[in-house]
């Protein structure tokens, strides 16, 4: 059984890959856990309709820190029909540890930007 912080998620909870704000993105949002006040915004660079940059900024527990990071990694060079795809189930996953479901909502708050950003580019 997975570790409540494996090692993966502590890596991106240390050295978070893509932190930081991208200049004039082509989609963004920001979510907020009012349980927590964990806050994830979500930002995707696009070209061709292909992710050429995602980043984040934000405030938050280290799941919640570690799951935004390892989401853009997973969303580079992803085409951006594929992006609402992308699962609850994925993301807990590459976290590779066992989130109790209180803390769920911390894991999934970058999904739930990336998921708003792509509803309101429609």
């Amino acid at each position: 059984m997975p570790a409540l912080y494996s090692e993966t998620l502590l890596d991106h909870f240390r050295r978070p890959r893509n932190y930081g704000a991208l200049n004039a993105p082509d989609l963004s949002y920001e979510s907020f856990n009012p349980l927590c006040g964990d806050r994830i915004r979500l930002e995707l660079k696009l070209e061709n309709q292909t992710v050429t940059k995602a980043g984040f900024v934000g405030d938050g527990c280290a799941i919640s820190i570690a799951a935004a990071s390892l989401l853009t990694e997973m969303l580079l060079d992803t085409d951006a029909h594929v992006l609402q795809t992308i699962t609850d189930d994925q993301l807990i996953a590459a976290l590779e540890s066992d989130i109790k479901p209180a803390r769920i909502q911390c894991a999934l708050l970058p999904l739930e930007a990336l998921r708003a950003a792509l509803a309101a580019r429609t």
